[in-house]
């Protein structure tokens, strides 16, 4: 019997821009998808792509704690748990906008570095559950 491919939505989120990715079980590559600025949009998406799980990026310092999370940050987070009542997992995404610009080359487009972060942390989380299903 073969297994139903599930889709995920990778997620890097900051104050003005949002930046998704699309992934799923099967192919195990996240690619970048798009920007939006708001939650409805997010909502729109998950519907439409028929997403199973969100994979979102958790601001950690560079030493490796999260001392505090941004109050915005935190209300993002329930605002998206009311909104898509689907599981929300958070990974630690240093280095990920960093990791972007590095493939990216122009900080010059914003909008495509934020999509192509969130393809950064969809992809670090789909190599880490390959890993454990091996």
């Amino acid at each position: 019997m073969e297994e139903e491919v599930k889709k995920y939505l990778g997620i890097d989120w900051g104050e003005k821009r949002i930046g998704l990715a699309l992934g799923d079980s099967e192919l195990k590559l996240a690619t970048p998808y798009k920007v939006v600025a708001h939650i409805n949009e997010i909502k729109a998406v998950v519907k439409k792509e028929k997403i199973v799980r969100i994979i979102l990026g958790k601001p950690v310092k560079m030493a490796g704690y999260t001392k505090e999370l941004a109050p915005a940050f935190v209300e993002f987070v329930k605002a998206l748990k009311a909104a898509v009542l689907i599981p929300i997992e958070l990974i630690d995404e240093r280095l990920s906008s960093k990791a972007a610009d590095a493939l990216f080359g122009d900080k010059k487009n914003k909008a495509s570095r934020d999509a192509v972060a969130a393809m950064i942390i969809l992809q670090s989380y789909l190599d880490m559950t390959h890993e454990k299903n091996e």
